[in-house]
């Protein structure tokens, strides 16, 4: 790691280290500076004298400030092979912050299941049932939504904010009258304009 990151750590667990030479030595008394110095003990000789499972740590305390060097002995993770039974996992569970709060199974209707709700229901011969709006309409029998859009788009409509929609029959007599006012439109140009080149000419 670099140095500057070394630098900026401030719970520190170290380990012996060994100084046979002159670089070792260095190396230790670099160690022990870093660490907060603690009267009751040099840092620099403990350092060398640390036996396995023992180390000098320094920690921060709630303020954030690094608490003066201790040696302590680092014990091992507890740990087992195996599951937990049945009475270790309840204990677990109810020792748990936690608890109390997801024990209850909330099982929520899904958009699938209130679409589904919403569906017409299927009667007893096995064929969905109709429902009352379709069955009895303004034209009249089961046909009367049918004919009704048959109706709109054939005759127009008039849409929710009061305009006018063209069916197909108005849009053609409206064509079929701009081509006849066009064609008798041309006839009477063509018939006095001839009329007047005619009497010029005679």
């Amino acid at each position: 790691m670099p140095d500057k990151v070394l630098g900026q750590l401030g719970n520190r667990v170290q380990h012996a280290l060994r100084a046979f030479t002159p670089r070792d030595q260095k190396a230790v008394q670099t160690a022990a500076q870093t660490l907060r110095a603690n009267p009751k003990f040099d840092a620099e000789k403990a350092i060398t004298e640390l036996g396995v499972g023992e180390a000098l740590v320094s920690f921060l305390d709630e303020k954030g400030t690094p608490t003066i060097v201790e040696r302590a002995f680092v014990l091992p993770p507890s740990s087992r092979i195996g599951p937990l039974t049945a009475d270790e996992r309840a204990a677990a569970i109810k020792g748990s912050v936690l608890f109390g709060h997801y024990e209850q199974v909330v099982d929520r209707e899904s958009a699938y299941e209130k679409l589904k709700g919403a569906a017409p229901k299927v009667s007893g011969g096995g064929t969905p049932s109709a429902p009352p709006a379709a069955a009895d309409t303004s034209s009249g029998g089961m046909f009367g939504g049918l004919g009704g859009a048959i109706g709109s788009i054939l005759g127009g409509s008039t849409g929710p904010r009061g305009g006018h929609n063209a069916g197909v029959v108005e849009m053609a007599a409206k064509s079929a009258a701009r081509a006849i006012g066009s064609q008798v439109g041309r006839e009477i140009i063509r018939g006095v304009l001839g009329s007047i080149l005619g009497g010029r000419s005679r």
